[in-house]
């Protein structure tokens, strides 16, 4: 492996950037679930080419860090970023399959909490593709970033429970609150991800300052 020891940090940094746009594109696209008529088979195919669209371009920027002898932050923390963004679109591409794979289109209406669950995900995502650009230089207003992304998180914990509650009253047949609950766990491990990736974050400053 030929490693560059040219500075790389624009490449990096826009990487960021740029994986912090697929994961709110690809939150916009599964919000589409909340609409009056959603097409879910479209909706799990477009999120199936934007995680692989990320996919790749994570392979990509762990290439770069491993053939780049300077960094411009620590190399371990730069791949547990790269992970945890990716992990992000893993999530949220896993939650629209299930609903299209169980058919669970064919419910009059998926659970309001759910779609409450989606919309802290759009905020999440929203946060997260303004503030990345900030990343480089550790603009002092990053720290705005966790602790605004932990009260979103906080947000998501509450829709979770709530939807639980509402599978366990009766309301629905047993193998649909088993199909519901599935997708409901894995927009809860998305809402996760994105605390994760502001705890990478914020170990980086605590790190660099």
């Amino acid at each position: 492996m030929r490693f560059s020891l040219k500075p790389q940090e624009g490449a990096f940094y826009a990487f960021f950037s740029e994986a912090a746009g697929n994961i709110r594109r690809g939150v916009e696209i599964l919000s589409e679930i909340g609409d009056d008529k959603p097409d879910f088979q479209s909706i799990s195919e477009r999120l199936v080419d934007v995680e692989h669209d990320n996919d790749h371009l994570t392979h990509q920027v762990f290439n770069r860090i491993n053939s780049t002898f300077v960094t411009p932050m620590d190399r371990n923390d730069m791949h547990d970023l790269a992970g945890k963004l990716d992990d992000v679109l893993d999530h949220i591409e896993a939650a629209a399959n299930l609903v299209y794979l169980y058919g669970l289109s064919e419910l009059p209406a998926l659970p309001r909490e759910m779609t409450e669950q989606i919309t802290v995900l759009q905020a999440q995502a929203a946060l997260l593709d303004e503030y990345m650009p900030k990343l480089k230089g550790l603009n002092s207003t990053m720290k705005e970033f966790w602790v605004e992304c932990n009260r979103l998180e906080n947000d998501g914990d509450r829709a979770y429970r709530m939807l639980l509650v509402r599978l366990y009253s009766g309301e629905y047949e047993t193998l649909t609150v088993m199909k519901l609950k599935e997708v409901a766990d894995e927009l809860e491990a998305a809402c996760d991800s994105f605390e994760h990736v502001s705890n990478v974050i914020e170990a980086v400053y605590v790190k660099e300052a």
